[in-house]
């Protein structure tokens, strides 16, 4: 509907080029994609990713500050290159009115992780509370037979927590995906938003 309206020249893309030196190493991206909630349209994102034999490492899906318009956020380690060809590959989708990639000094961005423990496992409760607090988690819910712990944060962090749990037995863990928002002041949300207005007007 709103797709063919919305293409914004990557030349307003702000980049620090000073991470870009070698186009040909890789390093992590995040990849956003703004679009209509169209059926079909995350399989038709990732046989893109799939063709280029691309790991994605995280793929989130939420609404987006603009009503009606989802966004789909991608975590990927790859070259500059071929993020600028997947970037434009996804854009061609009818149904996506914006993509873009960043370095990781372009995002703010977290993950949330879950892990489950037996409480026959908390032997020593003090040393299981110093853990929580010094890795700055939160005891999530506490049950009878189990106590969820949650931690949010970069992959590192969530993955030093686990490591420090692990020995006390992990019954469940789950990481989220990537969420990030841009460090630019308005992010491509705004362009979205203006270029919508002038496609209804």
């Amino acid at each position: 509907m709103y797709s063919q309206w919305f293409r914004v020249d990557r030349e307003s893309q702000k980049l620090d080029w000073s991470d870009l030196m070698n186009t040909s190493d890789k390093q992590e991206f995040t990849i956003t994609a703004y679009t209509e909630n169209h059926v079909g349209l995350l399989h038709r994102i990732t046989i893109i990713f799939t063709k280029r034999k691309i790991n994605i490492e995280s793929l989130t899906t939420s609404e987006s500050e603009t009503e009606g318009i989802h966004r789909f956020t991608i975590a990927v380690t790859e070259t500059l290159d071929q993020v600028i060809k997947v970037v434009k590959q996804i854009e061609k989708q009818v149904e996506v009115l914006k993509a873009d990639y960043y370095t990781k000094k372009e995002v703010v961005q977290q993950e949330l992780a879950l892990y489950k423990i037996s409480t026959k496992s908390l032997t020593n409760g003090l040393e299981i509370e110093r853990i929580v607090r010094e890795h700055n988690a939160r005891f999530l819910t506490i049950e009878e037979h189990f106590v969820v712990i949650e931690k949010s944060g970069f992959r590192r962090e969530t993955k030093a927590l686990f490591d420090e749990l692990k020995p006390y037995g992990i019954n469940e863990f789950v990481r989220s995906g990537r969420i990030a928002v841009s460090r630019q002041r308005d992010g491509i949300g705004k362009d979205v938003e203006k270029l919508l207005a002038e496609a209804e007007a």
